[in-house]
Formats: C-alpha cells, sequence, structure tokens
C-alpha cells in the first residue's frame, strides 16, 4: 500500500462514518471536489465502488461497508496508540463512554465512581443506560457493564460487582386475591409486570433454576417497563407481580411492603463486569474507571 493510499482510506472513512460529503469535507478541511474526486480515484485504483451517491445522500456500498468495518478499528487503535504516547507526560484526562442497565449504573457504576471522579476533574464519563445489548465496537462505546455469563470471549472483561439474583414480588394484597404461585409455570395464570429487552424487541422471559434444572417463563399483564424502579412501584400498589434485582427490593420486603416468593427457584447471576476490546489500548482514563469499578471480595 502506498502513502497516498493511507490518506485516502482516511478520507473514504471519514465520508462513510458521516454519510456526507459535506460534512466530511468541512472536517477534513478540503473542497468537496477535492475529496469526491479522491474517493474516485480510490475506487478506481481498488476496482470496486464503495459508495453510492444521491444528491440528499451517501451511503457504503456492501462492499464499502466490508472495508469500513476491517479498516475503522485499525485506525482506531493507531489513534488510541498516538493518544497513549501523549499521555504519558499528561494527568489522566479524557472522555470515556459506558453503555449499562439500569441496575447497573444505580448499584454499582455509579456508586462507586461518585467517590473518585471529584479526584480527577479532566476525566468525563458517559453513561448511556438502557436494558439492550449494545455492540460497543460499532457504537463507539470505550467499554460496556454486563452480566459476567454474558460477555463475549473476545473481550477483556474485569469483574465490578458481587453475584445477585432476581426475586419475583408482589404486595400482600396481590397474593390475598390471586394466590401465591407454588412453581415457575404457575405464573403464567398471573397478572405479572414485564420487561421488555431493547436488543431484541421482545419481552423478557423469567428465568429460574432449581437442582439444576432451567426454566424459562413467559409472563403476561397489564403493564411493562424497561425501569427496575417503576416495576418495584406497580408491584407494591398491586398491579402484579415483578420479578425484580434482589437488592432494590430488600428493605420493602423486610418492611412488609411486598412479598416474595418462589425464592428456591431463584438462582443468582454472576456479577457484573466491565469489558472492552482486548485489541484496544487502554488509555490512562480508562485505567482509572477500571481501578475505581474493580470487585474486591
Amino acid at each position: 500500500m502506498q502513502r497516498e493510499d493511507m490518506k485516502d482510506l482516511l478520507w473514504f472513512m471519514e465520508v462513510a462514518k458521516e454519510r456526507s460529503f459535506t460534512k466530511a469535507a468541512a472536517t477534513l478541511g478540503t473542497s468537496q471536489s477535492t475529496l469526491s474526486y479522491t474517493i474516485k480515484q480510490l475506487e478506481a485504483r481498488l476496482g470496486v465502488r464503495l459508495l453510492t451517491r444521491t444528491t440528499r445522500s451517501v451511503a457504503t456500498t456492501e462492499a464499502g461497508e466490508r472495508l469500513f468495518l476491517s479498516i475503522a478499528p485499525r485506525f482506531q487503535g493507531i489513534e488510541a496508540d498516538l493518544a497513549d504516547l501523549v499521555a504519558f507526560r499528561e494527568k489522566p484526562s479524557g472522555t470515556v463512554r459506558l453503555t449499562l442497565s439500569d441496575h447497573a449504573l444505580q448499584t454499582t457504576v455509579w456508586p462507586k465512581l461518585s467517590r473518585v471522579l471529584t479526584n480527577y476533574p479532566d476525566i468525563h464519563v458517559e453513561l448511556y443506560s438502557d436494558n439492550g445489548m449494545r455492540n460497543i465496537v460499532e457504537e463507539r462505546f470505550d467499554a460496556g457493564v454486563r452480566l459476567g455469563e454474558s460477555v463475549d470471549r473476545d473481550m477483556i472483561a474485569v469483574r465490578i460487582g458481587p453475584d445477585w439474583r432476581l426475586r419475583a414480588v408482589a404486595s400482600p394484597d396481590y397474593f390475598a386475591r390471586h394466590g401465591i404461585p407454588a412453581i415457575p409455570q404457575d405464573l403464567v395464570g398471573h397478572v405479572c409486570i414485564n420487561t421488555r429487552q431493547a436488543t431484541w424487541g421482545g419481552f423478557y422471559s423469567w428465568e429460574f433454576e432449581k437442582d439444576g434444572r432451567e426454566l424459562r417463563v413467559r409472563v403476561d399483564g397489564q403493564l411493562s417497563f424497561n425501569s427496575s424502579i417503576s416495576q418495584i412501584d406497580a408491584a407494591m400498589k398491586g398491579y402484579g407481580i415483578a420479578y425484580v434485582p434482589e437488592d432494590l427490593v430488600e428493605a420493602h420486603i423486610t418492611e412488609g411492603k411486598l412479598q416474595a416468593v418462589l425464592d428456591n427457584w431463584s438462582a443468582p447471576f454472576t456479577g457484573y463486569h466491565l469489558y472492552y476490546p482486548s485489541r484496544r489500548q487502554m488509555s490512562p482514563a480508562m485505567k482509572v474507571i477500571i481501578d475505581a469499578l474493580r470487585h474486591h471480595a
């Protein structure tokens, strides 16, 4: 590969990312005509069309998307290496973007980060909370938080929290009116408060385990939320049974506002792990975040 190819690939990546010659040219500090000519020359040398152009939009072809997904992580790695060199003479700084669930944010990540971030005013942290399984590479997150059993094997994973489990709970009044389920299958006949999974678009199938036997139960009810706090509030108001993290309902159970059922079927999950791509060089800011979140049994 010649030196001009490197520049042309960088320019192609900018157009593919922005999906606009206008925006890409402004970012690169060149003219649209020069940028367009450069991309055409690159396509001619490769012998394949990389972009489709209309008067209103720009999109990658199948070959262009394949090229973009192939070279983008490599250039990002180079950028990270250069950033590391600069960071050797600087204090930890920059932005760290994390994707995580609301439960991980509230119970594990924020309580730990809030104790240390005041010591690092040049570190900026973006915490994107939802319940989806996001591709951190494609969506340009620095790291994500998932249960240990859900982390892909090609990622580096750092444990940041203890094991925990879900508990099926409802108000005592609800159970007085509808009876108490004895086994997970009984939930099919109950009113349950659902959770929609952002990644797949469907509702979460409640997972149970006892003596090595695993069960998934699809439940139904009037309400569904993507927030555990809202589910718990609805359960306390008698709207049905919720299946929520134990640490969020322990106090309500002790106070008698909620009653737990099927506890012998609720097995613990492997705790939360912070994960990130193995090929990515770690920035000083990222190291601060990992050290702050690391779990100490």
